[in-house]
């Protein structure tokens, strides 16, 4: 079966019999759609027959949101699909279904549309395919030559297999309350199934507005691995595109939260806001706040956190963004440049990070993994050692002063002279870096007599100093300020306003994050750690050629060794 970018499912099947089969039907439509799975409900839907089948409103049932909901979890075991429900036909009053007839533009047009809707006709030109193809286009934007699909998935005994969808549903059930204006708040960090519950929830809630506060800067500071959070513009774009595609008749609010409370305690116009199980104390406060201000108390709508059958060891239970960042960390956050003239063998990573960060452990766990490691700090030495190439140069810049006895240079002294000064510092900056560029090539250059295939340049300051083009990859390890300044005061006996200070003179973790490859974390275990470099085993051939190798081995075919084994 082709395999195609985005496509359109068409749910026809009763409600009741719906929910115990979406996991089957899910996984089928999986190996057919790689993207975006549109998602279309019309139960009662017949696909037989002469006349072209028209969609209908369904109302907002307490049934219809629990499948909803439902779609959402068993989705996520299908971690590269994109699903999206739409709710254009799903309307929140009761009403007599009729038809719909506008055509909905989607910002992935589907390539193929599938459906539950079972029949026994399986000739090439099956009318029911020629019916859904009709349907489809009649209802959303689709592309030219729509392929259809009729799915057969495996249903487990007991799912009601073999039944045909009523001509007629039975709509009984609770209908949802309805709001004009609703609110909702949140990071919505790489928009995930459990998000797309919460957001779908409020979309059948509202009938003309909802309003969005979408945390950014202070809000995000105490967030886990902040530094991969998507940019407050990237995360309203995604936010806006599905929320136009599952209910564009509504009105959509974006604002950047810069406190818990927002715009929710000061509109007149809201009515509810739609919580989680975590956040309903964040309701309540809401509420209070609007009190004060002299305004009515909104509605409260509780959802359910979504247990994530995926999450491992150091994630939490629920689906969460926090632990999608976590499943980032060691994997390639964006493709290198191949640099023409950079030797392609030895593959060299550039590792780097703040002090306290973990770098140099991660650099040991390299190296006994069969790396040849080019420690920058040690070139450091030996490069201001009597007789080493900078020493010279860096007594005549700044003075026989900073000599110890026995003639070496005091680095304290040296340090003294340079710090908070920043014309002093890159007078030191330009002696020593250059220097030691030229030192860490002829390590380089070691590697290749040895036969090594990767090289590791271990460098605080790779970034600073501009050797990222001596490198085919720059590997990043962070750490959040809390646990660098633990760390850096037990191991160098510091302050904490000293530590904070050493801190403060380096790079933050954002911005050696933007020009990295790969990010490294060691907050927990060495063990974590050491998993996280182990991720780049995860795609190789019998699963004992590193990603870095199998990168290598694209680039110069002379370099195809395991890096277990170099």
């Amino acid at each position: 079966m082709s395999v195609f970018r985005s496509g359109l499912l068409v749910l026809t099947a009763p409600l009741s019999a719906l929910s115990p089969r979406l996991a089957p039907i899910l996984a089928s439509a999986s190996r057919i759609v790689e993207d975006t799975l549109y998602i279309h409900l019309q139960p009662g839907l017949s696909l037989t027959g002469s006349s072209q089948p028209k969609s209908t409103y369904v109302p907002a049932t307490c049934e219809v949101y629990n499948v909803i909901n439902k779609l959402y979890a068993d989705a996520d075991a299908h971690g590269h699909l994109d699903v999206r429900v739409l709710l254009t036909n799903i309307r929140n009053q009761s009403l007599a279904p009729q038809s719909l007839s506008s055509v909905q533009n989607l910002s992935h047009p589907p390539e193929v549309v599938l459906t539950d809707f079972q029949t026994s006709d399986g000739g090439q030109y099956n009318p029911v395919k020629q019916q859904l193809e009709r349907y489809a286009t009649s209802c959303y934007s689709c592309r030219p030559n729509l392929i259809s699909v009729l799915l057969y998935p495996d249903y487990e005994p007991g799912t009601g297999e073999g039944e045909q969808p009523l001509q007629k549903p039975d709509w009984d059930g609770m209908f949802l309350h309805s709001y004009s204006d609703v609110v909702v708040g949140g990071t919505f960090d790489r928009l995930h199934n459990a998000h797309k519950i919460l957001l779908s929830t409020c979309c059948m809630l509202a009938e003309n507005r909802l309003l969005l506060g979408i945390s950014d800067k202070n809000l995000l500071e105490n967030k886990l691995l902040k530094e991969l959070i998507q940019p407050y513009e990237k995360r309203v774009e995604k936010l806006c595109e599905f929320l136009v595609d599952i209910k564009p008749s509504l009105r959509y609010d974006t604002v950047p939260l810069l406190d818990p409370y927002g715009p929710s305690i000061t509109d007149p116009d809201l009515k509810c806001i739609v919580v989680s199980e975590e956040t309903r104390k964040g309701g309540v406060a809401v509420n209070k706040k609007r009190l004060e201000n002299g305004l009515p108390e909104l509605a409260l709508h509780e959802i359910p956190l979504v247990k994530d059958l995926q999450h491992s060891e150091n994630e939490e239970e629920k689906i969460s963004s926090s632990s999608l960042r976590h499943r980032l960390l060691g994997t390639l956050l964006q493709p290198p440049q191949k640099d023409l003239d950079l030797p392609s063998c030895p593959y060299v990573i550039g590792l780097t990070g703040g002090t306290g960060s973990g770098k140099s452990s991660i650099a040991r766990h390299l190296e006994h993994l069969g790396a040849y490691l080019v420690d920058v700090d040690r070139l450091g030495h030996e490069a201001y050692a009597p007789g080493g190439p900078a020493y010279g140069q860096v007594v005549e810049a700044f003075g026989a002063d900073l000599l110890n006895e026995d003639g070496t240079i005091n680095r304290k002294v040296l340090g003294a002279k340079v710090f908070g000064n920043q014309e002093q510092l890159k007078s030191l900056t330009d002696i020593v870096w250059p220097v030691i560029a030229q030192m860490a090539k002829k390590q380089i250059n070691e590697a290749v007599v040895q036969g090594k295939a990767v090289c590791v340049l271990d460098a605080a300051v790779l970034l600073e100093a501009g050797w990222s083009d001596m490198v085919h990859e720059v590997w990043t390890a962070i750490i959040p300020e809390t646990e660098a300044l633990s760390r850096i005061m037990a191991r160098d006996g510091l302050s904490e306003e000293a530590a904070r200070s050493r801190l403060q003179s380096q790079l933050t973790n954002s911005q050696r994050v933007e020009q990295s490859h790969v990010v490294l974390c060691t907050l927990w275990e060495p063990e974590v750690t050491h998993r996280q470099v182990r991720i780049m085993e995860l795609y190789h051939l019998g699963g004992r050629w590193p990603v870095v190798s199998c990168r290598v081995q694209c680039l110069a075919p002379c370099c195809s060794t395991s890096l277990s084994t170099i």
